[in-house]
């Protein structure tokens, strides 16, 4: 395992990547009663597969989580790439259609939250982000005289540049205000640090400490780190965003399944049926390829090529 980790530096993959990466190298070598992976190859990988979803019941995206996590066992730790990896069939994901809200729904779960969730989902729809995205901001990712969001390190490890809408605006810098009388008592109780990226706090030490390096969502609550012994804040957990959006969509008497994520989805949707152009989508998004912006071509009311129903015109 300390070689894992090693090769999960090395390509600088998430630590949420790692974790769950681990859990299924541990549950492979489990199932197979301890034996080395050395020792195995396609056919007990095709077992474990199997016993996931038969036993398991897992959807196919869990199912492949573990095999991208068992190859990668193979491939970058172990070193080995003989040619029965390449054979081990990938399981199917069904092509699903995202839930999308259309402007009236999304204004009534809007109107049902408060507080920081409320500001955290003004992000998702109002500029496409990724609830982790907009929680992992930090005070300098926002431009409020350009009214823009810069997305650092995004899925892909990718940065973006994306809208800061102007009702978040007012809202969210109070917020600001009241973020930057917790840091500074923070700063005064021998506090106020944060977790920096890669090895910046080696070079910068002080950074750590710095306004602009602060969660534009911090936690309510300090710990302290045990490599360091700082005394830090976390960002705001997605958890409580789930949770009060989940609440505000029961309580808008919805029947779809509602998640902070249907809000990116709207939010592409929405900039379509307003007639912005498919490609101007895709770069505010993120994505790495149109054809995954493309899905949401099929939710619009018009169809995907603007055709309409022949019972429309009797």
């Amino acid at each position: 395992m300390d070689r894992f980790r090693e090769a999960i530096a090395l390509r600088r993959l998430s630590r949420r990547t790692e974790k769950a990466y681990a859990g299924w190298i541990r549950r492979f070598i489990r199932f197979h009663g301890g034996r080395h992976p050395r020792h195995m190859a396609a056919l007990e990988i095709g077992e474990f597969l199997s016993h996931l979803a038969t036993h398991g019941r897992v959807s196919a995206s869990t199912q492949s989580q573990a095999l991208s996590g068992i190859l990668f066992l193979y491939k970058c730790v172990l070193d080995l790439d003989p040619g029965w990896i390449e054979e081990i069939p990938r399981p199917r994901r069904p092509a699903r259609l995202p839930v999308v809200l259309t402007p009236a729904e999304s204004r009534a779960v809007l109107g049902r939250m408060g507080g920081t969730p409320l500001l955290v989902a003004h992000l998702l729809y109002g500029g496409g982000l990724r609830l982790l995205e907009a929680l992992q901001l930090r005070i300098k990712d926002l431009d409020f005289a350009s009214q823009e969001i810069t997305v650092r390190r995004g899925k892909g490890a990718k940065d973006r540049r994306t809208i800061l809408p102007a009702l978040a605006v007012g809202p969210l810098g109070e917020h600001l205000t009241r973020v930057r009388e917790q840091h500074d008592d923070d700063l005064r109780d021998g506090a106020g640090w944060v977790a920096l990226p890669d090895a910046f706090g080696r070079k910068v030490p002080s950074a750590g400490r710095e306004w602009a390096w602060q969660w534009v969502f911090p936690a309510t609550r300090i710990y302290r780190d045990a490599e360091t012994g700082q005394r830090r804040r976390h960002h705001f957990h997605e958890t409580q965003v789930q949770r009060a959006v989940r609440q505000a969509a029961r309580d808008a008497g919805m029947t779809k399944r509602v998640t902070p994520h249907a809000f990116r989805h709207s939010f592409a949707t929405h900039l379509l049926l307003s007639g912005h152009d498919i490609r101007t989508v895709q770069e505010l998004l993120g994505h790495r390829d149109v054809s995954t912006t493309m899905i949401y071509t099929h939710v619009l009311n018009r169809g995907p090529l603007g055709v309409a129903s022949p019972l429309d015109r009797l």
